[in-house]
Formats: structure tokens, sequence, C-alpha cells
């Protein structure tokens, strides 16, 4: 054990020593980043170029859009720094740093899910009052409170970290890690062992439960329908439904990776497994989301193709 005031970095260990690879591996994570980057930007800019989709829905998929990039944003820059790097360490303040963007870009995530099941549940549930409920100057505000309430949750769970002494600097992960961060401190109290559990809750738990809600409310209305309009309000949510499957197994993987032996499990695996969520998540989204509604094909066709 090293004494706590020398700890001054962490050294991320899953990188190891992959020599000429890291060179295949920098290309590949690359072209993958600007891919995330370039397909939600482009949505971005379709939706506010075209006047026609200045609607609730596509300003909430928007705000989905920009959050995907800066989730991507959170870890991809650092691995691809420390593709090149010998010690693979990053110092503490950017360390704090990357966890709490991070562990930010996941709330806004849930929490923009929530927003756009509510949109979904207004639209199908109370649709003649559709225009007065969710309004734009509404919507903006909505995002507004998603955005805090992601940050003053992420301020206050890693409170508890930042004061902590460490003993300990290795972590066995490509990204700084709330909970293996915990393990290398000093001494720990309960309630420090738990924050991450209680963001968990904050973050995963009470949104999942107001989507829940909404899409109950929204299932029973379904079945009242006629089944052109079942049919049409199935395609609507069926991207938030994927989406939202797609969020819990990333979380489960990065769950049971951070706190169960996986010496069974293939270290490439392993790693994999624990940045699912932020390799498939942001384009998974765009894809789901932007290029698969009609009326943004239409826009972006028009954009790219024909803007005359």
């Amino acid at each position: 054990m090293e004494n706590s005031t020398e700890i001054v970095s962490f050294v991320l260990a899953a990188y190891g020593n992959v020599g000429e690879v890291k060179y295949l591996y920098f290309i590949i994570m690359l072209l993958w980043y600007l891919s995330i980057c370039v397909a939600n930007t482009v949505l971005i800019v379709v939706i506010y170029v075209d006047k026609r989709l200045h609607e609730p829905m596509y300003i909430l998929l928007c705000n989905l859009f920009v959050n995907e990039i800066s989730g991507s944003t959170s870890l991809y820059p650092l691995m691809l720094s420390q593709m090149f790097s010998d010690t693979h360490e990053v110092t503490l303040p950017w360390c704090f740093l990357q966890m709490c963007y991070i562990y930010t870009c996941a709330s806004v995530e849930f929490c923009s899910l929530a927003a756009m099941a509510y949109d979904r549940h207004v639209a199908i549930c109370y649709p003649l009052h559709y225009s007065v409920i969710m309004n734009t100057g509404r919507v903006c505000i909505i995002i507004m409170i998603v955005w805090m309430y992601s940050f003053v949750n992420c301020i206050f769970s890693f409170s508890f970290v930042i004061r902590l002494r460490f003993c300990g600097n290795v972590i066995d992960k490509v990204f700084c890690d709330h909970h293996l961060v915990i393990k290398l401190a000093c001494s720990v109290s309960v309630l420090n062992q738990m924050s991450d559990l209680l963001f968990a809750f904050v973050t995963i738990v009470i949104p999942f439960t107001f989507i829940s809600v909404s899409y109950m409310k929204i299932l029973a209305v379904c079945l009242k329908m006629s089944k052109e309009n079942k049919k049409k309000a199935v395609s609507t949510c069926t991207p938030q439904i994927v989406s939202l499957s797609n969020m819990f197994v990333g979380c489960i993987f990065h769950f049971v990776d951070s706190r169960f032996d996986q010496a069974y499990v293939p270290d490439k695996v392993r790693i994999i497994l624990s940045v699912y969520l932020l390799i498939g998540q942001p384009m998974v989204t765009p894809f789901m989301y932007g290029f698969n509604l009609p009326k943004i094909k239409e826009s972006c066709k028009r954009f790219l193709f024909n803007r005359k």
C-alpha cells in the first residue's frame, strides 16, 4: 500500500500493453467516435434548419442527440490519448471530472427518455390538448430541468468521493469508475459505499418508474384504439423501448463488471462490455430516432441531396 498523501494519479490498468496493435485500436476508436459525432450532428443541424421539425418531440430528440455527443466525448478522447501512453496514468482531478461527466450524461439520457415518454403519453392519451400541454416553451423548461436534475444529482453523489483519501491507485478499467475509485480509499464509510447505489437509484429507478407509468397509460389507451391508430402509436413508441432496453443492458454490464470478479471472461470481452453503453447507445440513438423517422428522413434527404 502506498501512503495516501502520495496518490496524485490513478493508473488505468485495463489498457495493458497491446504493442503495435494499439495503432489499429486507435484508428477504429477514432473512426467510431467521429461517426457518432457526424451522425448526431447531422440530425441536430437538420432539426435546427428545418422549421417543420420545430415541434416538441423533435426538440426533445435534438437534446438527446446533443447528449450522445457529450457522453461519447466523456470517454473517447481519454481512451485515444491513453493508447499511446506507457503509464496509462490520469490525474485525480481529470479522473473525477471524467466520472462526473460520464455519470451526468447517463442521468441526462434516462431523464430525457422519461421526458420523451411523457411527450408520447400526452400525444396519444390527450391528442386534442397536446399543443397546449407540450408547447415549445414548456419543452425547453423540461430540458433545462433534466440537465439541472442530472448535474445536481452528480455533484451530490461525487461530493462523497472527492473528500476521500486514497491508499491505492490502480483501476482495472479503461475509464475512471465510481465504485472502483471508492474501493481504493484508505477508509470508507457506509454512506460512501452506498453513494453510487444512491446515484443509480436517482438516475435509473426514478426515471424508469416515470417511464413505466407513462407507457402503462399509453397501453391502456391503445387497447381501445382502432387497429390503424394502434399501429401508429406502437411505431412511435418502439424506438424508445429499444433505446431504454439497450440502456439497461449497458448498465447491467457496467455494474456487474465493477462489482464481481470477471476472471473467467476474456479481458478484451470484459473491456468492451464495460464500455458497451458508450459504444452502442450513441450510435443506436440517431438511427432509431433520427434516420428511422419519416419526417426526419425526408428532411435529411432535402438537406443533404436536394438543398434547392
